[in-house]
C-alpha cells in the first residue's frame, strides 16, 4: 500500500525485497552515529518485524521511503507514537527518519518530511508533531527546522534508553510544529495526494 507519494519519492508498506536495504541502514557506522548500537542482520529482521506490526495495529509507524520512479528503498520516514513517558506524555506523535548514507545531502528527508506532517494533520488530525534528535545531531535538526518545527528547549529530555556507557548520546533536543503552525506556513509544492 502506498501511504503517499511527492515529486520524487514514495512512502509505502514495507515489501519483504526491503530488508537488505533496512538491515544495511541499520548496521551503517556513519548513518547510526548518534544511536547506541548498530543491529546485525537477525536483529534487524526483528525490528522490521516489529515496525510492520505497529503500523498494521496503529496505522502509524516507520514507512519505507522508496525513489517513485523505480519503488528502490532509500530508508524509512514517518509518524509514530512516543513511548517516552515522562518526558513525552502518552500520545505524542514524533516524526522521525533514517536514510542510507548514499542518499544523503539530495534532501530526500525534507521533502519526504513535508509530506509527511501533512498527512499527519489532515489525515490523522493531529494537534502536534515531535521530533528529537541527540544535541548535536546537526543532520536531523538542521531537517527539522527546514520543515517548519520549532526547538523547544523546555521539552529537551535525557533519553531514558541510551545506556549509561554513551552519555554522550543522552540528551535529546526536542522540535515541535502544531497544525497551526503548519498552516501558516502553507502547503508545500511537492506533494501529490493520495
Amino acid at each position: 500500500m502506498i501511504v503517499l507519494e511527492t515529486v520524487r519519492l514514495r512512502i509505502r508498506n514495507w515489501l519483504e525485497t526491503d530488508r537488505p536495504l533496512f538491515a544495511e541502514i541499520n548496521a551503517d557506522p556513519k548513518v547510526m552515529e548518534f544511536f547506541p548500537r548498530r543491529r546485525s542482520r537477525q536483529e534487524s529482521d526483528t525490528l522490521m518485524d516489529e515496525v510492520q506490526r505497529r503500523i498494521r495495529e496503529t496505522r502509524l509507524g516507520f514507512f519505507a521511503l522508496a525513489l517513485r520512479d523505480t519503488d528502490e528503498p532509500i530508508g524509512f520516514l514517518g509518524l509514530a507514537r512516543t513511548d517516552l513517558e515522562p518526558f513525552l506524555p502518552d500520545g505524542t506523535v514524533e516524526i522521525g527518519w533514517r536514510l542510507a548514507a548514499r542518499f544523503w545531502r539530495q534532501g530526500y528527508v525534507t521533502e519526504a518530511s513535508e509530506a509527511m506532517l501533512r498527512h499527519g494533520f489532515e489525515k490523522h488530525g493531529l494537534a502536534e508533531i515531535v521530533s528529537f534528535a541527540v544535541v548535536n545531531n546537526t543532520r536531523s535538526t538542521a531537517v527539522m527546522q527546514r520543515i517548519g518545527m520549532r526547538r523547544d528547549p523546555a521539552r529537551d529530555f535525557e533519553h531514558p534508553r541510551v545506556p549509561d556507557t554513551a552519555p554522550q548520546l543522552k540528551r535529546h533536543v526536542l522540535y515541535a510544529i502544531s497544525r497551526n503552525e503548519w498552516l501558516a506556513r502553507g502547503p508545500p509544492s511537492n506533494l501529490h495526494s493520495r
